[in-house]
């Protein structure tokens, strides 16, 4: 069965400055790498619309969204150290939030998906930019899906960084648990062991360079635990490809090998119920599209 791709050409538009790794050459490494004729069988392409205001408000605050905007309207500025809203990012925070809502919706429809997501979204909390994130894409696509009528949802977020946004907006919802593995001590510095929020949030903090046969281990029991005695209506991935070896961002060993063997296992646990992808990070564009590339295979 083919997979559904779900990207929006506005994704493109995003631009953090001269030098910013997520640039936007990431959105299309990614797409010329799924474009390939041996996977065309594998993939069927839809185009999201953008994210309605009713829908972003399910997790942002009004005043905050109103920031925003006010922000682009004056041409963009910085909102911290590594976090710049271009002259047209708006229109691509916007198309980013809207691939992962219609990416659960293709989930629904036919069990699997992958939205391409750019500029990507775990860092952001509920009302601050962070981490080169504006708005919590995959925590937004968790309350569309429940919106839907998925009462359980568990999120995996393999990304090399800690999802400390969306631990935040989650970490008080026992409807939702949130599994990551990630670099510890790194950025941005959240993520230990302790931090379980309600009982619902499976931290795995490792250091850097551990055989990858450890973090592969590692992740998939975290993910189990999560799973004990609790059953989700959906599966939301967080696909961060930064954790792959030689990203220049992060220090974990992995290889696309391993992107496969999550994926697969990740598929088997959870059966017929729908597993939905969104990018977050992967800053080496050859091992992002390696990581995308194997990790759609794998769904489909």
């Amino acid at each position: 069965m083919s997979t559904a791709v779900v990207w929006n050409p506005a994704c493109r538009h995003h631009y953090g400055g001269a030098g910013h790794p997520e640039r936007p050459q990431r959105f299309e490494a990614v797409l010329e790498a799924l474009r390939s004729p041996e996977l065309a069988a594998r993939i069927s392409w839809v185009e999201a619309s953008a994210a309605t205001r009713e829908a972003i408000e399910r997790v942002h605050p009004p005043e905050y969204l109103d920031l925003l905007e006010a922000l682009a309207g004056r041409g963009g500025g910085a909102l911290d150290a590594d976090t710049f809203l271009g002259p047209r990012s708006w229109e691509s925070v916007l198309a980013s939030a809207g691939v992962a809502l219609a990416a659960v919706e293709q989930g629904l429809a036919s069990g699997r998906a992958f939205g391409i997501t750019r500029p990507p979204g775990h860092h952001a909390l509920a009302a601050r930019a962070m981490g080169f994130c504006f708005l919590n894409n995959v925590v937004l696509a968790a309350r569309h899906a429940q919106a839907l009528g998925c009462a359980r949802v568990l999120i995996v977020d393999w990304d090399v960084h800690h999802g400390n946004g969306t631990q935040a907006l989650v970490e008080h919802d026992a409807s939702i648990r949130f599994v990551s593995m990630h670099q510890y001590p790194w950025y941005p510095g959240t993520g230990a062991a302790d931090e379980r929020g309600v009982g619902n949030v499976f931290n795995i903090p490792r250091p850097g360079g551990l055989p990858r046969a450890v973090y592969a281990r590692d992740f998939l029991a975290g993910v189990d635990a999560a799973l004990a005695q609790w059953s989700p209506d959906m599966l939301l991935i967080s696909a961060g490809f930064d954790s792959l070896a030689d990203d220049p961002l992060g220090e974990f060993t992995l290889e696309p090998d391993d992107i496969v063997d999550w994926t697969e296992a990740l598929r088997a646990r959870m059966g017929t119920r729908p597993v939905v992808g969104v990018l977050e990070g992967g800053y080496r564009l050859d091992l992002l599209a390696a990581g995308v590339v194997a990790h759609v295979r794998a769904l489909s």
